[in-house]
Protein backbone atom coordinates (compact mmCIF):
# COMPACT_ATOMS: atom_id res chain seq x y z
CA UNK A 1 0.00 0.00 0.00
CA UNK A 2 2.68 2.41 0.60
CA UNK A 3 4.54 1.56 -2.27
CA UNK A 4 1.10 2.40 -4.44
CA UNK A 5 1.28 5.95 -2.62
CA UNK A 6 4.21 6.73 -3.40
CA UNK A 7 3.94 5.83 -6.64
CA UNK A 8 0.48 8.02 -6.98
CA UNK A 9 2.37 10.73 -5.03
CA UNK A 10 5.06 10.83 -8.00
CA UNK A 11 2.66 10.22 -10.57
CA UNK A 12 1.07 13.65 -9.48
CA UNK A 13 4.01 15.87 -9.12
CA UNK A 14 5.37 14.59 -12.67
CA UNK A 15 1.79 15.64 -14.27
CA UNK A 16 2.55 18.63 -12.17
CA UNK A 17 6.15 19.33 -13.82
CA UNK A 18 4.98 18.30 -16.94
CA UNK A 19 1.54 20.80 -17.01
CA UNK A 20 4.39 23.57 -16.22
CA UNK A 21 6.49 22.63 -19.12
CA UNK A 22 3.74 22.89 -21.57
CA UNK A 23 2.04 26.25 -19.64
CA UNK A 24 5.44 27.80 -20.34
CA UNK A 25 5.74 26.57 -23.50
CA UNK A 26 2.71 27.93 -24.42
CA UNK A 27 3.25 30.92 -22.37
CA UNK A 28 6.81 31.83 -24.71
CA UNK A 29 4.99 31.05 -28.22
CA UNK A 30 2.30 33.31 -27.10
CA UNK A 31 5.41 35.97 -26.19
CA UNK A 32 6.98 35.55 -29.26
CA UNK A 33 3.98 35.70 -31.41
CA UNK A 34 2.97 39.09 -29.83
CA UNK A 35 6.64 40.00 -30.27
CA UNK A 36 6.12 39.58 -33.69
CA UNK A 37 2.77 41.26 -34.57
CA UNK A 38 3.70 44.44 -32.08
CA UNK A 39 6.34 44.79 -34.61
CA UNK A 40 4.63 44.64 -37.52
CA UNK A 41 1.95 46.36 -35.87
CA UNK A 42 4.57 49.57 -35.16
CA UNK A 43 4.72 50.27 -39.13
CA UNK A 44 0.80 49.37 -40.11
CA UNK A 45 -1.20 51.26 -37.32
CA UNK A 46 0.29 51.90 -34.17
CA UNK A 47 0.86 55.00 -32.67
CA UNK A 48 4.09 57.64 -34.66
CA UNK A 49 7.19 57.76 -32.91
CA UNK A 50 8.07 61.31 -31.61
CA UNK A 51 8.40 63.14 -35.11
CA UNK A 52 12.16 64.27 -35.90
CA UNK A 53 13.85 67.21 -37.37
CA UNK A 54 16.92 67.95 -39.02
CA UNK A 55 18.42 71.12 -41.13
CA UNK A 56 19.84 70.99 -44.40
CA UNK A 57 22.21 74.13 -45.08
CA UNK A 58 22.28 74.42 -49.11
CA UNK A 59 24.01 76.56 -51.98
CA UNK A 60 21.53 79.15 -53.38
CA UNK A 61 20.29 77.52 -56.77
CA UNK A 62 19.23 74.20 -55.39
CA UNK A 63 16.46 75.80 -53.36
CA UNK A 64 13.86 74.65 -56.48
CA UNK A 65 14.94 71.40 -56.38
CA UNK A 66 15.03 70.49 -52.42
CA UNK A 67 11.55 72.21 -52.11
CA UNK A 68 10.05 68.89 -54.40
CA UNK A 69 11.88 66.42 -52.93
CA UNK A 70 11.89 66.83 -49.67
CA UNK A 71 8.06 65.98 -49.31
CA UNK A 72 8.84 63.19 -51.73
CA UNK A 73 11.27 61.79 -48.89
CA UNK A 74 9.20 62.92 -45.59
CA UNK A 75 6.16 60.94 -47.49
CA UNK A 76 8.78 57.83 -47.78
CA UNK A 77 9.64 58.28 -44.20
CA UNK A 78 6.60 58.26 -43.19
CA UNK A 79 5.67 55.07 -44.78
CA UNK A 80 8.58 53.11 -43.77
CA UNK A 81 9.40 54.61 -39.78
CA UNK A 82 5.90 55.54 -39.08
CA UNK A 83 7.35 59.24 -37.60
CA UNK A 84 7.17 62.47 -39.40
CA UNK A 85 9.66 64.80 -40.52
CA UNK A 86 10.08 68.03 -40.26
CA UNK A 87 13.35 69.71 -42.70
CA UNK A 88 14.42 72.90 -41.87
CA UNK A 89 16.12 74.83 -44.98
CA UNK A 90 18.48 77.31 -45.55
CA UNK A 91 20.15 79.09 -48.53
CA UNK A 92 22.58 80.90 -49.10
CA UNK A 93 25.87 81.75 -51.49
CA UNK A 94 27.84 78.53 -51.16
CA UNK A 95 30.84 79.51 -49.24
CA UNK A 96 28.93 81.87 -47.15
CA UNK A 97 27.24 78.73 -45.80
CA UNK A 98 30.23 76.88 -45.01
CA UNK A 99 31.37 79.78 -43.02
CA UNK A 100 28.06 79.64 -41.23
CA UNK A 101 28.13 76.42 -40.43
CA UNK A 102 32.00 76.67 -38.96
CA UNK A 103 30.55 79.35 -36.91
CA UNK A 104 27.96 77.10 -35.55
CA UNK A 105 24.90 76.66 -37.72
CA UNK A 106 23.37 73.04 -36.85
CA UNK A 107 23.13 71.77 -40.13
CA UNK A 108 22.78 68.14 -40.17
CA UNK A 109 23.77 67.77 -43.76
CA UNK A 110 24.99 70.12 -46.47
CA UNK A 111 24.86 70.18 -50.40
CA UNK A 112 27.44 72.52 -51.37
CA UNK A 113 28.65 74.33 -54.65
CA UNK A 114 32.26 72.55 -54.26
CA UNK A 115 34.08 69.87 -52.60
CA UNK A 116 35.98 72.70 -51.32
CA UNK A 117 33.34 74.03 -49.16
CA UNK A 118 33.11 70.56 -47.94
CA UNK A 119 36.75 69.55 -47.49
CA UNK A 120 36.48 73.20 -44.88
CA UNK A 121 34.10 71.40 -42.53
CA UNK A 122 36.33 68.18 -42.61
CA UNK A 123 39.50 70.18 -41.68
CA UNK A 124 37.62 71.45 -38.78
CA UNK A 125 35.86 68.52 -37.90
CA UNK A 126 32.56 68.52 -38.58
CA UNK A 127 32.96 66.65 -41.10
CA UNK A 128 34.79 62.73 -41.21
CA UNK A 129 37.23 61.93 -43.97
CA UNK A 130 36.21 59.37 -46.40
CA UNK A 131 32.78 61.54 -46.56
CA UNK A 132 32.98 61.41 -50.79
CA UNK A 133 33.35 57.50 -50.74
CA UNK A 134 29.99 56.88 -48.67
CA UNK A 135 27.21 57.72 -51.38
CA UNK A 136 27.17 57.00 -54.89
CA UNK A 137 29.12 59.05 -57.59
CA UNK A 138 31.27 60.10 -54.98
CA UNK A 139 28.54 62.32 -53.29
CA UNK A 140 27.93 64.29 -56.06
CA UNK A 141 24.07 63.29 -56.67
CA UNK A 142 23.35 66.46 -59.69
CA UNK A 143 25.95 68.07 -62.28
CA UNK A 144 26.24 71.50 -64.38
CA UNK A 145 28.45 72.91 -67.01
CA UNK A 146 29.26 76.81 -67.27
CA UNK A 147 27.00 78.53 -70.25
CA UNK A 148 27.36 81.93 -72.13
CA UNK A 149 24.24 84.06 -71.86
CA UNK A 150 23.94 86.43 -74.24
CA UNK A 151 21.71 89.37 -75.05
CA UNK A 152 18.39 88.14 -77.54
CA UNK A 153 19.33 86.91 -80.68
CA UNK A 154 23.43 86.26 -79.40
CA UNK A 155 24.00 90.24 -81.52
CA UNK A 156 27.66 89.28 -80.86
CA UNK A 157 27.22 86.01 -82.25
CA UNK A 158 29.09 84.49 -79.39
CA UNK A 159 29.57 80.66 -79.81
CA UNK A 160 32.82 79.38 -78.48
CA UNK A 161 35.60 80.08 -75.54
CA UNK A 162 37.41 82.22 -77.83
CA UNK A 163 34.71 84.82 -78.79
CA UNK A 164 34.66 86.21 -75.41
CA UNK A 165 38.54 87.81 -76.26
CA UNK A 166 36.58 89.94 -78.59
CA UNK A 167 38.02 93.83 -78.38
CA UNK A 168 35.39 96.06 -76.64
CA UNK A 169 33.26 92.80 -75.84
CA UNK A 170 32.24 93.41 -71.98
CA UNK A 171 31.75 89.85 -69.90
CA UNK A 172 30.06 89.41 -66.77
CA UNK A 173 31.37 87.19 -63.81
CA UNK A 174 31.87 87.17 -60.18
CA UNK A 175 35.43 87.34 -58.44
CA UNK A 176 36.54 83.61 -57.95
CA UNK A 177 38.19 84.59 -54.74
CA UNK A 178 34.72 85.06 -53.02
CA UNK A 179 32.29 82.95 -55.01
CA UNK A 180 32.03 79.31 -55.84
CA UNK A 181 30.09 79.69 -59.26
CA UNK A 182 32.92 82.09 -60.25
CA UNK A 183 35.88 79.26 -59.65
CA UNK A 184 34.09 76.95 -61.75
CA UNK A 185 33.72 79.71 -64.65
CA UNK A 186 37.64 80.35 -63.88
CA UNK A 187 38.68 76.69 -64.54
CA UNK A 188 36.03 76.16 -67.54
CA UNK A 189 38.52 79.13 -69.41
CA UNK A 190 41.81 77.54 -68.28
CA UNK A 191 40.76 74.04 -68.82
CA UNK A 192 39.03 75.28 -72.26
CA UNK A 193 42.83 75.95 -73.17
CA UNK A 194 44.94 72.98 -71.23
CA UNK A 195 42.42 70.36 -71.61
CA UNK A 196 42.56 71.28 -75.49
CA UNK A 197 46.59 70.56 -76.01
CA UNK A 198 47.59 74.12 -74.68
CA UNK A 199 50.34 74.90 -72.04
CA UNK A 200 49.62 76.55 -69.15
CA UNK A 201 51.88 79.85 -70.34
CA UNK A 202 48.66 79.61 -73.40
CA UNK A 203 45.86 79.41 -70.86
CA UNK A 204 47.60 82.35 -68.59
CA UNK A 205 47.37 84.71 -71.78
CA UNK A 206 43.85 83.72 -73.11
CA UNK A 207 42.22 83.74 -69.44
CA UNK A 208 44.08 86.97 -69.30
CA UNK A 209 42.41 88.27 -72.28
CA UNK A 210 38.75 87.53 -70.98
CA UNK A 211 39.00 89.15 -67.65
CA UNK A 212 40.53 92.25 -69.04
CA UNK A 213 36.85 92.01 -71.06
CA UNK A 214 35.47 92.09 -67.52
CA UNK A 215 34.33 96.01 -66.13
CA UNK A 216 34.08 94.93 -62.38
CA UNK A 217 33.57 91.23 -60.94
CA UNK A 218 30.42 91.08 -58.78
CA UNK A 219 30.70 89.40 -55.52
CA UNK A 220 28.68 86.71 -56.04
CA UNK A 221 26.93 84.61 -59.31
CA UNK A 222 23.81 85.99 -58.05
CA UNK A 223 24.96 89.82 -58.04
CA UNK A 224 26.65 88.44 -61.27
CA UNK A 225 23.39 87.75 -62.97
CA UNK A 226 21.55 91.25 -61.46
CA UNK A 227 24.10 93.39 -62.78
CA UNK A 228 23.38 91.18 -66.03
CA UNK A 229 19.46 90.74 -66.49
CA UNK A 230 18.47 93.85 -64.09
CA UNK A 231 21.12 96.30 -64.44
CA UNK A 232 21.94 95.77 -68.53
CA UNK A 233 25.30 95.25 -68.08
CA UNK A 234 27.77 93.63 -70.57
CA UNK A 235 27.30 91.53 -73.32
CA UNK A 236 27.82 87.78 -72.16
CA UNK A 237 27.40 86.36 -68.82
CA UNK A 238 28.89 83.38 -67.14
CA UNK A 239 26.80 81.09 -65.53
CA UNK A 240 25.55 77.72 -64.46
CA UNK A 241 23.44 75.80 -67.14
CA UNK A 242 20.77 74.80 -64.44
CA UNK A 243 20.10 78.63 -63.52
CA UNK A 244 19.54 79.50 -67.15
CA UNK A 245 17.10 76.12 -67.59
CA UNK A 246 15.55 77.45 -64.39
CA UNK A 247 14.89 80.60 -65.41
CA UNK A 248 13.44 79.59 -68.80
CA UNK A 249 11.00 77.11 -67.18
CA UNK A 250 10.17 80.47 -64.96
CA UNK A 251 9.14 82.19 -68.27
CA UNK A 252 12.53 83.96 -69.38
CA UNK A 253 13.14 83.59 -72.35
CA UNK A 254 17.38 83.80 -72.68
CA UNK A 255 19.61 83.04 -75.65
CA UNK A 256 22.66 80.75 -74.24
CA UNK A 257 25.30 78.10 -75.43
CA UNK A 258 27.42 75.68 -73.99
CA UNK A 259 30.41 75.76 -75.13
CA UNK A 260 32.57 72.31 -76.03
CA UNK A 261 34.93 71.60 -74.11
CA UNK A 262 33.50 72.00 -70.46
CA UNK A 263 34.00 71.62 -67.18
CA UNK A 264 31.87 69.11 -64.72
CA UNK A 265 30.35 71.25 -62.07
CA UNK A 266 30.05 68.80 -59.30
CA UNK A 267 28.02 70.05 -56.15
CA UNK A 268 28.72 67.65 -53.64
CA UNK A 269 26.93 66.42 -50.46
CA UNK A 270 27.59 65.33 -47.06
CA UNK A 271 26.81 64.03 -43.38
CA UNK A 272 27.76 66.81 -40.75
CA UNK A 273 29.02 64.37 -38.69
CA UNK A 274 29.49 66.09 -35.06
CA UNK A 275 26.03 67.65 -35.28
CA UNK A 276 24.19 64.14 -35.97
CA UNK A 277 25.46 62.46 -33.58
CA UNK A 278 24.83 65.39 -31.23
CA UNK A 279 21.34 65.66 -32.20
CA UNK A 280 20.51 62.00 -32.50
CA UNK A 281 19.85 62.37 -36.80
CA UNK A 282 22.32 60.54 -38.14
CA UNK A 283 19.78 57.59 -39.42
CA UNK A 284 17.73 60.29 -41.22
CA UNK A 285 20.29 62.22 -42.23
CA UNK A 286 21.97 59.37 -44.19
CA UNK A 287 18.25 58.32 -45.72
CA UNK A 288 17.72 61.96 -46.83
CA UNK A 289 21.03 61.73 -48.41
CA UNK A 290 20.52 58.02 -50.17
CA UNK A 291 17.51 59.56 -50.98
CA UNK A 292 18.88 62.14 -53.57
CA UNK A 293 19.76 58.93 -55.47
CA UNK A 294 16.66 57.46 -56.19
CA UNK A 295 15.10 57.87 -59.91
CA UNK A 296 12.66 60.14 -58.42
CA UNK A 297 14.78 62.60 -56.76
CA UNK A 298 17.29 62.63 -59.48
CA UNK A 299 13.83 63.73 -61.70
CA UNK A 300 13.24 66.63 -60.08
CA UNK A 301 17.13 68.01 -59.96
CA UNK A 302 16.50 67.34 -63.75
CA UNK A 303 13.35 69.20 -63.87
CA UNK A 304 15.09 72.33 -62.70
CA UNK A 305 18.50 72.67 -65.09
CA UNK A 306 20.59 69.85 -63.17
CA UNK A 307 22.06 67.04 -64.71
CA UNK A 308 20.94 63.88 -63.01
CA UNK A 309 23.86 61.37 -62.73
CA UNK A 310 21.44 58.50 -63.11
CA UNK A 311 21.67 57.13 -66.42
CA UNK A 312 18.27 55.93 -66.89
CA UNK A 313 17.18 59.52 -65.42
CA UNK A 314 19.82 61.53 -68.01
CA UNK A 315 18.66 59.47 -70.95
CA UNK A 316 14.75 60.77 -70.22
CA UNK A 317 16.25 64.44 -70.15
CA UNK A 318 18.65 63.73 -72.38
CA UNK A 319 17.11 66.56 -74.65
CA UNK A 320 17.33 69.56 -72.36
CA UNK A 321 20.74 69.08 -72.13
CA UNK A 322 23.51 70.09 -75.12
CA UNK A 323 25.90 67.00 -75.04
CA UNK A 324 29.63 67.78 -74.02
CA UNK A 325 32.26 65.83 -75.67
CA UNK A 326 35.12 67.28 -73.74
CA UNK A 327 34.01 67.17 -70.36
CA UNK A 328 37.02 67.57 -67.97
CA UNK A 329 36.75 67.23 -64.31
CA UNK A 330 38.71 69.11 -61.31
CA UNK A 331 40.31 65.99 -61.09
CA UNK A 332 41.62 66.54 -64.54
CA UNK A 333 43.22 70.23 -63.53
CA UNK A 334 44.67 68.63 -60.38
CA UNK A 335 42.53 68.00 -57.75
CA UNK A 336 41.21 71.35 -55.17
CA UNK A 337 44.06 71.21 -53.00
CA UNK A 338 46.69 71.74 -56.13
CA UNK A 339 43.67 73.92 -57.25
CA UNK A 340 43.47 76.28 -54.42
CA UNK A 341 46.91 76.91 -54.21
CA UNK A 342 47.61 77.29 -57.83
CA UNK A 343 44.35 79.33 -59.09
CA UNK A 344 42.83 81.34 -55.72
CA UNK A 345 45.27 81.78 -52.97
CA UNK A 346 46.59 85.10 -51.96
CA UNK A 347 49.64 85.70 -55.13
CA UNK A 348 48.61 82.73 -57.03
CA UNK A 349 47.19 83.06 -60.73
CA UNK A 350 44.36 85.04 -60.40
CA UNK A 351 46.07 87.91 -58.51
CA UNK A 352 48.21 87.64 -60.99
CA UNK A 353 46.12 88.41 -63.84
CA UNK A 354 44.41 90.94 -62.08
CA UNK A 355 47.71 92.91 -61.42
CA UNK A 356 49.06 92.46 -64.72
CA UNK A 357 45.51 94.25 -66.10
CA UNK A 358 45.84 97.08 -62.65
CA UNK A 359 42.96 95.35 -61.01
CA UNK A 360 44.58 93.95 -58.15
Amino acid sequence: MLRRLWFSRVGRLLSFFLVGVLLSGAIALLMVGCSRVDREASLAGSPPQPEIEMTLVSFAVTRAAYEKIIPMFADQWKREHNQNVIIYESYGGSGAQTRAVMDGLNADVVALALALDVKKLEKVGLINQGWEEKLPNHSVPHTSVVALVTRKGNPQNIRTWEDLTQPGLQVVTANPKTSGGARWNFLALWGAITQTGGTDAQAMDYTTQVFKNVPALTRDARESTDAFFKQGQGDVLLNYENEVILAGLNGIDLSYVVPDPNISIDNPVAVVDANVDKNGTREVAEAFLQFLFTPAAQAEFAKVGFRPVLPEVAQDFATQFPPVKTLFTVEDLGGWSTIQEKFFADDAVFDQIQSKLGKG
